[in-house]
């Protein structure tokens, strides 16, 4: 019986055994290339060959001095041949084996004589291959022939000459410059693919001369530009001399009727061109918008996929900053949420998302539902992520969007998406505290048939710090304790934890948790009975409504008074004996940052990888540092610490750090230093600060360092007494002092004496931002309208010229010192005016709102209006302070 036909490009399988390069070595290539030797030379079989040396080329091989000559010289004997097709390879392989000078002379002869034939194929590979081997002295000889071929009659040879100016402009300007005439001439030819090159080359020639270039758009825009291409890179150009120019900020752009006109070409490239440039001007208005967005909206229900993911992704950029201007294509976008390239589904869900406003949420949430099955999982993130920001913008929505990610948490995906919504939803209930309840809930479900450890022993966590806060926490139990029988011995650890927290913090529940923890003494892995049998030894009271003991909470769940790399290194260390290891022995200072980290900072982590709400645990350990010195102990509550300031370059013999430690009535100078020096060892370590720039400050204490070995990180630190109630500033100068020993590097030991010397810091500064936390709210209208009017200050300012309205509003912010509130820290570029919210608590643990309104004027100059709230008055006025001399 006859087997039916089966073509073998349908097989997708087996694909690579069909491969003509499948399994070829470059010694079994260079025996086959001695085909090039024969005295009846096979075009077809020569043809092979190179073929298979341009793959190996490709691939990486590289071939040795030795063997790139033999290969050349065996290639330059098929120039004898007149096969066209073997000619064209010959060309290919000169250029990619790039043969040095002394070799270069061989093929010269050759290729000129082949750049002079009457043949147009030969003469136009013969200039792109000449100009790519050839040196400065050799390419004089030739200048004449590759200006007349610029303007020769022929395309293909003209665009090959155009092409090898643009490389050779990158080593030999000069020459090129030459040619401008030519080129020029070049502009103006019939052909498409001419006109495009003539135009970048010409472009490229006066590229360093802005009035040449501004002269050349001015000419070329009346209409004498005919290809599509060179159409395109017109526009471009223009684009470039509108964003040079000194004029944008009046509005009279010098080519924007070009660019309007270009709207109206034949050519999509063109149109499409013509659109995203006018979307990519600097401070663009409305007005100069609508034409652009008009087109990209007629774009948007194209036959062609190509110019749809245009559109949509074009309008998306634009979103970010010009959402409204974005509005009206909203219809046609929600009819690409079923678009069957899933790029374009979710650039048009993501756009959808930053431009819609608060009463299309619910129907917007609709139609994603039915599409979020029909994407990958990286596409379901983007969409995850840009939801969270709605609903952070939107906090009234928090229900639908809330579901939303609670029944796509449901459904089938792999680890990282679902790990992008559940750090939604932890986002969300820290910002949100109306969906605190919800969200739990939902996580609750979630890890009912949760697959992954990871995130069920997250969110057990994360339950064990939110859930006793709730209303009614004993909801919470089943899910947890569900997790003690059904769970592997990583997530039953996790669950023994949680409840024993329901039942430290909780007391109600205290006799309903001790049933549940002595279930699971019995369990089968050591780490669950022995985290059970620790819980209910110390939570108290055997199993009574009591309250659980202060020290036991911190014990059990606070965190630890030593920084775990110090805990690691000491345990590492300790040598058994029948002495036990004591824990009092950790150092307890804060290790400052090693200098690999530092030149690799990581992301912030978000969501469940981010510390829990409230101060970070780094705050509490600072306190706790400096509460156990006793030159500090009476300073009283810390209020704030800063963020790391270097005072040193990178890679220098000492890397020092300084945190600012602020106090009611006192500044806190804690130094990390690290020797990276290994030949030395540093004593007594101190800084000496003057501080004859900071009036109201006066040095109080000191607590110098008393060894700092190599690469070992150490603390010293200086207090500073200052005028409780004022935001006392100043500079500091700040000077290493110490005394340096040398250690054998064989033995480790340092030797007795040692010299005093000294290491000049950078100077440090303490600004009224020091004495701001920022600290968010989740709506700030609210918090605004339950302050009141009666504890409002308001007050205008000139803020001088800026050079836009961004710039002032990022100089505000970090003035203050305080937390942008819903996205206001982020202006759109061609505003006029602007609002920003901002929140915070000053010194003394006093909340502060500010409302800051911007305006500026064609000179530039900005003006702000500055609304401070605050229940203490003196806060208020000190604001308006910080602002007028700052």
């Amino acid at each position: 019986m006859a087997q039916p036909l089966v073509k073998k490009d349908d097989d997708h399988d087996d694909e690579a055994e069909y491969s003509p390069f499948l399994g070829i070595e470059k010694g079994a290539v260079l025996q086959e290339a001695r085909v090039f030797n024969d005295p009846q030379l096979d075009p077809r079989r020569c043809s092979q060959v190179i073929t298979k040396l341009l793959y190996l080329l490709n691939q990486g091989d590289s071939f040795t001095k030795t063997e790139a000559t033999e290969v050349f010289f065996s290639v330059t004997k098929l120039f004898q041949s007149k096969d066209f097709g073997l000619r064209r390879m010959v060309y290919l392989i000169i250029k990619e084996l790039s043969p040095s000078a002394d070799e270069v002379i061989i093929v010269t002869s050759s290729l000129m004589k082949d750049m002079n034939s009457k043949t147009d194929m030969y003469r136009a590979n013969a200039i792109r291959v000449l100009c790519r081997i050839t040196d400065g002295t050799l390419l004089t000889q030739i200048e004449r022939y590759l200006k007349q071929a610029i303007v020769d009659k022929n395309p293909v040879v003209a665009s090959a000459a155009l092409v090898s100016g643009i490389h050779l402009l990158q080593t030999n300007p000069e020459i090129v410059k030459r040619w401008s005439n030519e080129v020029q001439e070049a502009v103006q030819s019939r052909a498409a693919l001419v006109q495009f090159h003539a135009l970048a080359l010409l472009q490229q020639i006066r590229q360093n001369d802005r009035l040449a270039v501004s002269k050349l758009v001015t000419s070329l825009t009346r209409g004498t530009v005919r290809s599509p291409l060179a159409q395109c890179l017109l526009i471009r150009y223009a684009t470039q001399v509108i964003r040079e120019s000194a004029n944008t900020q009046t509005g009279d752009r010098p080519f924007y009727d070009f660019l309007e006109s270009c709207l109206r070409h034949k050519a999509e490239m063109v149109i499409f061109e013509a659109a995203r440039a006018i979307t990519e001007l600097s401070g663009v208005t409305n007005r100069e918008l609508t034409p652009a967005i008009t087109v990209l909206q007629l774009f948007l229900s194209s036959s062609k996929p190509v110019l749809r993911f245009a559109a949509v992704r074009t309008l998306n950029k634009v979103a970010m900053t010009h959402p409204m201007a974005v509005t009206n294509c909203n219809i046609d976008m929600e009819s690409l949420i079923s678009d069957q390239n899933r790029s374009i589904a979710t650039l048009a869900i993501t756009t959808l998302l930053k431009t819609g406003n608060e009463s299309s949420v619910d129907r917007l949430m609709k139609q994603i539902t039915n599409f979020m099955s029909d994407i990958a999982d990286e596409f379901k993130i983007v969409v995850v992520e840009a939801i969270r920001s709605l609903c952070l913008k939107f906090p009234l929505k928090y229900r639908s969007l809330m579901n939303f990610l609670s029944n796509i948490l449901r459904e089938e995906g792999g680890f990282e998406y679902k790990k992008a919504i559940v750090d939604s939803i932890v986002i969300l209930i820290r910002d949100i505290p109306e969906a605190k309840e919800s969200g739990l809930l939902h996580l609750c479900e979630f890890i009912e048939d949760c697959e992954f450890t990871y995130l069920s022993t997250q969110i057990l966590h994360f339950l064990g710090i939110e859930g006793p806060k709730t209303t009614d926490p004993s909801k919470y139990i089943r899910y947890i304790y569900n997790r003690v029988h059904l769970e592997n011995a990583t997530v039953r650890a996790a669950a023994v934890s949680t409840l024993a927290k329901f039942g430290a913090m909780v007391d109600a529940l205290k006799p309903r948790i001790f049933v549940l923890l002595r279930r699971c003494i019995f369990d089968s892995d050591d780490e669950v009975r022995d985290r059970t049998t620790l819980y209910l030894s110390t939570l108290g009271g055997d199993g009574e409504v009591v309250e659980t003991d202060g020290d036991t909470k911190t014990f059990l769940f606070g965190d630890l008074d030593i920084p775990l790399v110090n805990l690691e290194t000491s345990l590492k260390n300790y040598e058994p004996s029948e002495e036990p290891f004591d824990i009092d022995s950790v150092p307890k200072e804060v290790k400052s940052q090693p200098l690999a980290e530092k030149k690799a900072p990581g992301k912030k982590p978000t969501g469940l990888g981010a510390p829990p709400a409230g101060p970070p645990s780094t705050a509490d350990a600072y306190e706790r540092l400096l509460s156990s010195i006793p030159e500090f102990s009476d300073f009283g509550k810390l209020f704030k610490s800063s963020a790391p300031v270097e005072l040193t370059e990178a890679e220098t013999e000492y890397a020092v750090n300084v945190v600012k430690h602020i106090f009611d009535r006192h500044v806190v100078f804690q130094y990390n230093c690290t020797n990276t020096i290994p030949e030395q060892l540093l004593e007594n370590v101190s800084v000496i600060v003057d501080s004859s720039e900071a009036d109201n400050f006066a040095e109080v204490a000191s607590k110098p360092l008393r060894s700092l070995p190599y690469d070992t990180p150490g603390q010293t630190f200086v207090a500073f007494e200052k005028p409780e109630g004022i935001t006392a500033v100043g500079k500091f100068s700040n000077t290493l002092r110490f005394i340096v020993k040398e250690v054998d590097p064989t033995t480790g030991e340092a030797e007795d004496d040692g010299v005093e010397d000294e290491y000049q810091l950078e100077d440090l500064e303490v600004v009224a931002a020091d004495y701001m936390m920022k600290v968010g709210v989740s709506n700030f209208r609210n918090a605004w309208e339950s302050m009141g009017d009666d504890f409002e200050h308001v007050d205008e300012y000139g803020l001088g010229p800026r050079e836009n309205l961004a710039e002032a509003v990022i100089a505000v912010i970090n003035l203050l010192g305080m937390q942008p509130c819903e996205g206001t820290e982020v202006v759109a570029t061609n505003s006029r005016s602007h609002t920003c919210l901002l929140s915070g608590v000053f010194l003394g643990n006093v909340s502060v709102l500010v409302r800051l309104q911007f305006g500026i004027h064609g000179s530039r100059d900005v003006a702000m209006k500055l609304a401070v709230r605050s229940e203490d008055e003196a806060v208020r006025d000190t604001i308006h302070e910080i602002v007028s001399s700052g």
